[in-house]
């Protein structure tokens, strides 16, 4: 598989006190190596803007593969079945994301905070793992057109629940997981309250079941699907700071791909898709009541 790489930095090299530095080149290719493309794929184009490394859409038709991140343990979004199979709301959408590229798809797994890092660096091509839309996110990677509604919520234990933020104890944590939206918003607008971070879901849920914070703020549809998967739990804020979307996101300046991903979000909104999708994988967390509040069908929000 073949993927452009950005110009190496220009740098000085000190040679001792007395020594004049020496500038090396700025503008040669890189010395990283790139497995052949099947056909005649020879030497890519210079498709990087800044820092970011990534493929265009061509060059993944070429290749026959498109790399797409995804959660695998954050069940019902992206996780991994007991067949060792990627299952979920965004594996579902990701499987026809590739399908309709005519090519395969290979899932690598990303945690929340690793998201933007493996666009930037060429190891995914698409980010399909539950990506809140923010404007400073927005200034690393480019979003495509949204496909589902989300806030932050909190939950906590049946014996405490937890339903302001106000008035907070300043001896309590809070349970958040790195790089979400959630440690954003709180390290913001409340900053007195003392924050637990875990670099996983999986993690965040244990540190939760093991009652090493009062509660847990993430996504709203995170936590209400906890809830209704584990009794003795509550979300007793069910939607906290600003209505959001989550979208697909690509590396910065990969325009192609970008506008493929938008062409076919309107294309499959004309046959209804991301209802099918909540069918198939979030009817059995949410059920039906919440189905239009939560899907985005053809990238049109209501708002």
């Amino acid at each position: 598989m073949k993927i452009n790489k950005i110009s190496r930095r220009a740098f000085l090299l000190g040679l001792g006190a007395v020594s004049t530095a020496a500038l090396l080149s700025a503008c040669g290719g890189s010395a990283s190596s790139s497995s052949a493309a099947s056909g005649s794929a020879a030497s890519g184009s210079a498709a990087a803007v800044g820092s970011d490394v990534f493929r265009t859409l061509d060059e993944i038709k070429a290749d026959g593969t498109v790399n797409i991140g995804v959660f695998s343990d954050k069940n019902p979004f992206g996780y991994v079945d007991e067949n060792g199979e990627y299952q979920g709301y965004d594996v579902y959408f990701a499987r026809r994301l590739a399908e309709d590229l005519g090519v395969e798809a290979n899932f690598v797994s990303t945690e929340a905070a690793n998201r933007i890092e493996y666009l930037q660096t060429g190891k995914v091509d698409i980010i399909l793992a539950n990506f809140t839309v923010t404007p400073e996110r927005a200034e690393e990677v480019d979003f495509a057109l949204p496909y589902m509604n989300v806030a932050l919520g909190v939950i906590s234990p049946d014996s405490n629940v937890i339903t302001s933020l106000d008035n907070w104890n300043a001896d309590d944590q809070m349970i958040v997981i790195s790089g979400t939206t959630a440690e954003t918003y709180l390290t913001k607008e409340y900053p007195d309250i003392p924050l637990q971070k875990y670099d996983s879901y999986a993690t965040a849920k244990n540190a939760l079941e093991n009652g090493n914070g009062v509660a847990w703020a993430n996504d709203n549809t995170e936590v209400i699907a906890f809830a209704k998967q584990n009794s003795g739990y509550t979300v007793g804020i069910p939607s906290l700071g600003s209505q959001d979307t989550i979208a697909p996101a690509v590396s910065k300046g990969n325009t192609t791909l970008l506008d493929w991903i938008n062409d076919e979000i309107k294309s499959l909104g004309e046959e209804s898709f991301f209802h099918k999708d909540y069918e198939e994988t979030l009817v059995d967390t949410y059920g039906l009541d919440y189905e239009d509040e939560l899907v985005v069908e053809g990238g049109e929000t209501n708002a």
